[in-house]
């Protein structure tokens, strides 16, 4: 297993980045649906329906997939022979990062869900703050894997 995982390295790091590429799409995308959803439409009416529905298929058929995709590409990278040295602070860096992120993108289908259901406890200006989590997460995991600290 572990000779097809050093022959597939790029591969497998290539689509590693592609679906990162796309859970981080998403991760910043959806708060910012949520602010537009808080402040311009309300939890009723047509338009909260097309908020709702553009949110719900958003997490569900684009970033859901993703994160599972990412987490699933970034194991393979971890087990592959030589790739990590775990006697370093960057892995765990990265690792709390990524585990802190998929928190995140846990509670914001939460809040899908609640608005959803026509329920919403948080402000816009809540929202747009909780918009940078993604964005601070994202600046601590490529640092630890590109400066490797």
């Amino acid at each position: 297993m572990t000779d097809f995982l050093s022959l597939a390295y790029p591969w497998i790091k290539g689509f590693h980045i592609m679906a990162v590429i796309s859970w981080m799409a998403g991760l910043f995308y959806l708060p910012r649906l949520l602010v537009h959803h808080t402040e311009r439409v309300g939890l009723s009416g047509e338009t909260h329906e097309l908020f709702s529905m553009m949110e719900f298929k958003l997490s569900k058929v684009i970033m859901g997939p993703a994160m599972l995709a990412t987490w699933f590409f970034g194991l393979l990278l971890v087990l592959t022979p030589g790739v990590v040295d775990w006697s370093a602070v960057w892995p765990w860096t990265k690792m709390l990062g990524v585990l802190a992120m998929s928190g995140f993108h846990i509670w914001l289908e939460g809040r899908v869900k609640s608005f959803g259901r026509g329920e919403n406890t948080l402000s816009g200006k809540q929202y747009r703050m909780l918009n940078e989590v993604p964005t601070v997460l994202m600046i601590v995991i490529v640092l630890s894997v590109t400066v490797k600290f």
